[in-house]
């Protein structure tokens, strides 16, 4: 049966930086593997969306936005170095992505 679903919240500030394939937003590469996934740290996930499993097990670049990095931290801008930390880990041919997500917000918390 359908059991009723409980929400927990957390209190920490949160950060997502999107790891994006070479030539996105347009015409992007596609097919290139995926590696460093396996190395997150606590309080760091990692959101698959363009991506694709290989015949012999690896995970391969299958659209623009490839992988959502999230990491959780007191302040954002813990979250963020948290974030950019996963972010060096992780590896595939042309990958790009933002080193400046949540900088109004960190600067908000500075003050």
């Amino acid at each position: 049966g359908n059991l009723p679903a409980e929400a927990e919240w957390d209190e920490r500030k949160s950060i997502g930086i999107v790891l994006a394939a070479e030539g996105y937003p347009e015409t992007v590469r596609q097919g290139d593997v995926i590696s460093g996934l396996g190395q997150s740290p606590e309080n760091t996930k990692i959101f698959h969306a363009g991506t694709t499993m290989s015949a012999d097990g690896h995970i391969l670049t299958a659209g623009g936005r490839v992988l959502c990095v999230t990491a959780l931290g007191d302040t954002v801008l813990e979250a963020q170095v948290n974030a950019l930390e996963v972010c060096g880990q992780v590896t595939f041919t042309g990958m790009q992505y933002r080193t400046d997500i949540g900088y109004r917000a960190i600067a908000r918390e500075n003050g």
